[in-house]
């Protein structure tokens, strides 16, 4: 159905790696800050007036700023004079650590395992010097039983205010230059690569390969599959039972995964909310011919939710030579002009013609066309707008805006900067390469974009590379099959919640699972590229957030209110009900809590709803478990041993926060996320940015190599005598090394090769290559390719294995290619591992 890889026979490493925006590092398993309503800081609106302290980034808006210092007074109504020059300062600090950036910290509200407390955690030395000159303040800051029986006894006290964590006990977390060090600004690993996190909007999608909005005011977002069924959404993720179109009747496509035939393209009339009309795009077959079609239907006008089938209307019809490149986008730009995207007949290498389809312009295949769709209720189905390019150019199609395209998979247009407008109105795509290099390009008027002749910046059709006529654009951007082989183009993000990405254009490859993004560099006019992986440790650890997402990333979207999505699945066939809708998320900060609301319209619903029921959790995150202090601690009476309780003023916001934050945590996956980036970068992308048969992407992977249904158990079976001498090992055996204690089935990969042991590293260590791992080792399914030496670095071995790629059918490991023993390219800081298991409901990650 879609763009494709054309390399045969190496299907990229599944998954994540991408995106240095800031140049925070910080360790992965670091907390991260959150607040006590269990999401990230932020930088208030207005300036606060009493906790001005957290007036540049903290927890607290204005209204809340308004609330602690009525507190405050009504505290400090009870001291005289005296009394308030001594404790204002220490009740204000107190108070105002509700707006700290790690306030969640300070109050154990991150824990679900323990009680909130009333009071924030608090170092020793200042603990002491708080009780030794303001103790008598302790029962009007607090209505916690437990703090007013230790008033009297400064050391149980301070104890009782130690925090597990030391880093986080206040003041000193201000001075620690590890929590201070660019706060707010995206956490990135030690590799550069920006931790976000995902939120589950929608699932059991069948290739669901576009996800868009009416821009009517509803907020309805509207998901595409493959086969041609478009699903309606509420505002609230419920789905219409419904469909909003069913034209699985007319679409050609195929259950084998791989076919780029189908339902591929969907838009709404930029006055969709007055004249009712939106476009699709998709596959068909007329006769013996295969075509791809754009139609136009209206909505019914009976039911809002539901398209009017009658009213379809044959805007364009175009022959497909072959039955891959369909290219598939269909897109309305800020002119209000109807572009299309079309793909170059398919095959490898355009071989139509002297110069293929995308270099002639005669015809519409490899091509960026442009029509204008209004007022088109009588007569011909479009117009051709008066200043399209080559509309007076003799033999040229008056349609073709723009050409020299191979198949360009998902474009977007850039909605502007928020403030300045700066970027609006261009159009990103994403271009598919043939062999070597995917690209990025930024679509303008009469431009050659140097398909056959260029693949990338690489020369691909010599002869017609050296044509000085030839004027092409290069891309902004490409990358090699080292990192991907089938890119899927993006959104530049203009959304709210998500300040820090405020200008990226954020895109991902389908084949490796990478997701990355582009910034441009105003002093070097450059786009610098960036990694993208899912957040470690606990900086997931949000409620209804998650750390890992399905492998093979069909599409991206915005909302109407401009946030970013993607869609992705782990079998990418069109039967299979395996595709999710992700919604991508900041942990580090958001925007202020009032900025981004709206009231979207109200919709009329006909029929029944589905309700949203999330099936993804995040994976691989132990929420640590904490006791109270004093259950550690001797204690005289039973009002000692009573664990902190919330002050009355905030009980019931903080049991919720309680209950929410416990739902969240006992939700676990049965399968660990990876959280370390793809393999490094040893061929760098290109900047400033190209023969083989044809095989489509979906294709390229066979369902013994991707299906998620483990295999059976194998017990490892006995040598039989004489066999080998004991204390031998078999060439390729395997063992499992740096495990956790009490977990055999986890551990560092380790090979017997030619009488030694060694490492395997990890560059292009997948989900694949790791289920022959399990496999060899007992196991029936691997969970996750575990990667960076997350099971510790085997620095006494030899690195024996690099570049591995199995299909997933060998019989054991050193069957799978490899770029030979003893031969790589890495270091002992990628050692690669597995995480193994047997059970029948075990899901594999598609996240290694």
């Amino acid at each position: 159905m879609r763009h494709h890889c054309d390399s045969p026979g190496r299907a990229c490493q599944p998954l994540f790696a991408l995106l240095l925006l800031f140049g925070l590092r910080i360790l992965p398993a670091s907390p991260h800050p959150q607040c006590l309503d269990f999401k990230p800081p932020f930088k208030p609106q207005d300036t606060l007036v009493f906790c001005v302290m957290y007036t540049d980034f903290g927890c607290c808006d204005s209204r809340k700023d308004r609330e602690l210092r009525a507190k405050f007074y009504e505290i400090m109504d009870n001291f005289d004079s005296q009394g308030y020059a001594s404790c204002a300062g220490y009740v204000q600090e107190l108070i105002c650590q509700e707006c700290s950036p790690y306030a969640a910290h300070l109050f154990d509200a991150e824990d679900p395992s323990t009680p909130l407390r009333s009071l924030p955690g608090l170092c020793p030395d200042y603990c002491s010097r708080f009780w030794l000159r303001c103790r008598s303040v302790i029962t009007l800051l607090s209505n916690n039983t437990s703090l007013e029986g230790l008033e009297a006894d400064k050391h149980r006290f301070c104890r009782y205010l130690e925090l597990d964590d030391a880093d986080y006990c206040y003041p000193h977390l201000l001075s620690n230059p590890q929590l201070t060090k660019d706060l707010g600004r995206v956490t990135a690993n030690e590799e550069g690569c920006l931790h976000l996190c995902v939120e589950e909007v929608a699932n059991g999608l069948r290739n669901p390969l576009a996800m868009v909005h009416a821009n009517d005011g509803t907020h309805r977002f509207f998901v595409a599959e493959q086969v041609g069924l478009v699903w309606a959404y509420l505002p609230d993720r419920s789905r219409l039972e419904k469909p909003f179109l069913n034209i699985t009747k007319t679409v050609l496509t195929s259950r084998w995964e791989g076919d780029e035939r189908g339902f591929l393209g969907l838009t709404f009339h930029p006055y969709f909310k007055y004249n009712g009309k939106l476009y699709v795009y998709y596959s068909v077959k007329v006769g013996r011919q295969e075509r791809i079609r754009i139609s136009q239907f209206r909505i019914s006008s009976s039911d809002m939710n539901v398209v009017d089938h009658n009213s379809e209307r044959v805007i364009l019809e175009i022959d497909e030579p072959a039955s891959n490149h369909n290219g598939g986008q269909v897109l309305f730009a800020d002119d209000g002009y109807l572009y299309i995207f079309t793909g170059d007949g398919g095959m490898a290498g355009d071989p139509f013609g002297k110069f293929g389809n995308s270099q002639n312009k005669s015809t519409l295949l490899g091509k960026v066309l442009r029509v204008d769709v209004d007022h088109n209720d009588r007569g011909p189905p479009y117009k051709i707008p008066s200043d399209n390019p080559f509309l007076r150019e003799p033999g040229a199609r008056p349609e073709v805006y723009a050409y020299g395209v191979r198949n360009m998979w998902r474009c977007s247009v850039d909605r502007g900067d928020p403030t300045t407008k700066e970027g609006k109105g261009r159009i990103f795509c994403g271009d598919v390469g043939q062999n070597k290099y995917e690209e990025v390009d930024i679509i303008e008027s009469g431009k050659n974009y140097g398909w056959r002749a260029k693949e990338g910046f690489s020369c691909y059709d010599k002869k017609l590379c050296a044509n000085s006529s030839l004027d092409d654009v290069l891309p902004i951007f490409a990358y090699p099959h080292k990192l991907g082989k089938s890119v899927t183009g993006g959104y530049v993000y203009r959304g709210c919640e998500n300040p820090n990405l405020n200008g990226m254009y954020v895109f991902g490859d389908f084949m490796s699972g990478r997701m990355m993004a582009l910034q441009e560099n105003k002093v070097t006019n450059q786009w610098d590229d960036h990694e993208i992986c899912m957040g470690q440790g606990l900086t997931c650890a949000f409620p209804g957030l998650i750390n890992n997402y399905y492998q093979y990333i069909i599409s991206f979207a915005e909302d109407e209110a401009g946030e970013l999505y993607f869609m992705s699945t782990g079998v990418p066939s069109a039967a299979s009900p395996s595709g999710v809708v992700y919604k991508l998320i900041d942990p580090s900060r958001r925007a202020p809590p009032t900025k981004c609301q709206y009231e979207p319209l109200p919709v009329k619903v006909k029929g029944n709803l589905i309700k949203f029921k999330p099936k993804e959790t995040l994976i691989g995150v132990a929420i640590p478990t904490k006791h109270s202090k004093l259950a550690r601690m001797a204690r005289p009476s039973k009002a000692a041993v009573t664990p902190p309780a919330p002050s009355q003023a905030t009980t019931d916001r903080f049991l919720k926060m309680a209950q929410l934050l416990t739902e969240a945590g006992t939700s676990g996956k049965t399968s660990p996320a990876s959280t370390t980036p793809a393999s490094r970068r040893s061929t760098p992308p290109l900047r400033r940015t190209t023969p083989g048969t044809p095989t489509p992407a979906f294709r390229r992977s066979t369902p013994s190599t991707i299906t998620t249904a483990p295999a059976k158990s194998r017990k490892p079976t006995k040598a039989r005598k004489g066999r080998r001498r004991k204390g031998k090992h078999r060439n390729g055996a395997l063992r499992l090394a740096g495990q956790p204690e009490g977990k055999p089935d986890r551990g560092r990969v380790e090979i017997f090769v030619d009488g030694e042991w060694g490492t395997v590293c990890d560059d292009l260590w997948d989900l694949r290559s790791a289920g022959v791992a399990c496999r060899q080792l007992g196991f029936g399914v691997a969970l996750r390719a575990a990667r960076r030496a997350e099971f510790g670095e085997g620095r006494r071995l030899r690195i024996l294995l690099d570049d591995v790629q199995c299909q997933g059918s060998e019989a054991i490991l050193l069957q799978c290619q490899h770029a030979g023993v003893g031969q790589h390219n890495c270091g002992h800081h990628e050692d690669a591992g597995v995480v193994c298991g047997n059970a029948d409901s075990a899901k594999p990650s598609n996240s290694a």
